[in-house]
Formats: structure tokens, sequence, C-alpha cells
């Protein structure tokens, strides 16, 4: 435990940008967890005679349309995204790396199967793809969470196949071969833990991507359903007050929408650094 923590203090000390980035990325978690505890307002409690205020002591990031509190809608809405955010991410992952990386080390028929089956994805427009998933299966949590796995299996099936395609003849490989290792322990323990910095680095990217995903399906319609606090709707709802001033609706959660985008952008080299074996030798 000691040396895992020595190692997290070398990789923050060592980039200062990796710092900021973890240190934003557990105010996101923070501001997830007690989100609701934290909003001084409900976020679903409309005032009549409050409608349309801007930002103030008692509203920091002013009131809507329907006189709900703005701050409070952006911190609860962090809670939906993130949870979609990392519910996609989660699924891409498990069923991308596990087919890619079977993929990369059987080879063959298995490769072929796989290669195809993601060439089908990539056909289509990822986000257009997205849309009519959620358009046949209808707009629910759930079905946003489907979507944008399926749109990000491709990212992580193509970087395990390639990662275990080039290293399941390595010397190390070989050894565990001859070790008595099955198949599954191999891929399990051995290839795995090799290609993980790699993944790593798409986690976090696709982290971001899913939270624009989600955002974008909600812009259009297509996402989490009104009166539901969420940042895409938000950004949305307020597009057409700006031309009237009402600036505060969608630069506030549109500015959430990009903290937390950029945050998982600036995540990956902090991730790969820290799940890299050949880092902590």
């Amino acid at each position: 435990m000691g040396r895992h923590w020595r190692h997290l203090r070398y990789v923050m000390g060592e980039n200062p940008i990796t710092l900021f980035a973890f240190s934003l990325f557990f105010g996101l978690v923070l501001v997830a967890i007690f989100g609701p505890g934290l909003a001084p307002y409900d976020p679903l409690a409309s005032d009549a005679a409050n409608t349309l205020k801007p930002p103030s002591g008692a509203h920091l990031f002013g009131t809507d349309d329907l006189g709900r509190d703005v701050f409070s809608r952006v911190v609860v809405s962090t809670r939906l995204d993130l949870a979609i955010s990392v519910a996609a991410v989660s699924l891409s992952f498990a069923f991308g790396s596990l087919a890619g990386g079977c993929a990369g080390y059987f080879g063959g028929a298995v490769d072929r199967m796989v290669g195809r089956f993601v060439d089908t994805i990539m056909a289509f427009p990822l986000f257009v793809l997205a849309m009519g998933i959620v358009s046949a299966l209808g707009n629910t949590v759930e079905n946003i969470v489907y979507a944008t796995a399926i749109i990000n299996f491709p990212f992580y099936a193509r970087v395990a196949r390639a990662e275990a395609s080039a290293r399941r003849g390595a010397g190390y490989i070989e050894a565990a071969r001859l070790s008595g290792n099955g198949h599954g322990r191999i891929l399990l323990f051995h290839l795995g833990p090799n290609i993980l910095p790699p993944m790593m680095v798409q986690i976090s990217l696709n982290m971001g991507y899913a939270i624009l995903n989600a955002a974008g399906l909600s812009f259009i319609g297509l996402g989490v359903r009104p009166p539901a606090a969420e940042w895409g709707i938000m950004v949305a709802e307020g597009a057409k007050f700006i031309v009237s001033g009402e600036w505060w609706l969608a630069i506030f959660p549109g500015a959430a929408l990009m903290l937390a985008v950029l945050c998982f952008n600036l995540l990956g080299d902090g991730l790969r650094d820290l799940f890299d074996p050949r880092t902590r030798t």
C-alpha cells in the first residue's frame, strides 16, 4: 500500500496538470455525491415571482424562466451526467476490451468476427447512430447509457486488439503459457495489466465524450426528459434566451459541461502513468 501511495505522490508531483485534473475530478465526484445537500434550493421548484433574475447573492447563477435556481440545477445535474458517463464507459470498456483482447490474442476467425462488428458500428456517424438507438428504444436514462456504450465500444476493441496482437508473442506470454497457464488466465493476468495503460487514456477521453453525447442528445430532445436537471437540457432551454440578454441560463451549465470534459481530457496522461507497470519499477 505504501509503495502505491508513493507512486501516486510521484505522479502528482511530476506533472502539475495531472494534479489539477485529479483535483478537479475529485471535486466533481464530491459534488455528484453531495449535490442535493449542497443545493440551496429545490432544483425542480418553480417561483413565478423570481423568473429570469440575473446572478445575485440570493441566486448565484440567477433563475430560469420558471423561477428555478440555476445554481441548484447545475449542482444536482452533476450526479446524473457523471452517472450516465460512468455507466456507459464501464460497459463499453468491459465488453470492448474483452472482445478486442480475444481478437488480438487468438486472431483468425475471432479477429475477423470482432473486426466486422466494429467496422459495422464505425460505418455510421456515431452521434447519428446514438440518435437512432435512443429514438428506437425510447429516451430513457438506461437507453442513453446503452446507446453511448455501443458507440464507444469500437474504441476499446481496437486499442485492446492492437495491444494484444503486438504482445501475444512476447517472452513473458510464452513463459506464462509454458508454465501451464490457460488462455483465460493469460488474458486476464498477463496481457491485461500490460494493455491497461493505453486503455486508461481511452477511458478518460471517452468519459468526456460520453458526457458530451448525453448532453447533445438532451439538447436535441432525445436525452433526459424535462423537468429533470441535466446540463444539456439547461443549455437547450437557455439558448433561446441569450438573444434577449438572459445569458446566465446557458453560460453556467455550459461552463460546467466544459469543465467536466476538460477534466477528463487532462486526466488521461496521469492515469496512464499510474497504471503503467513500467513506471512502477
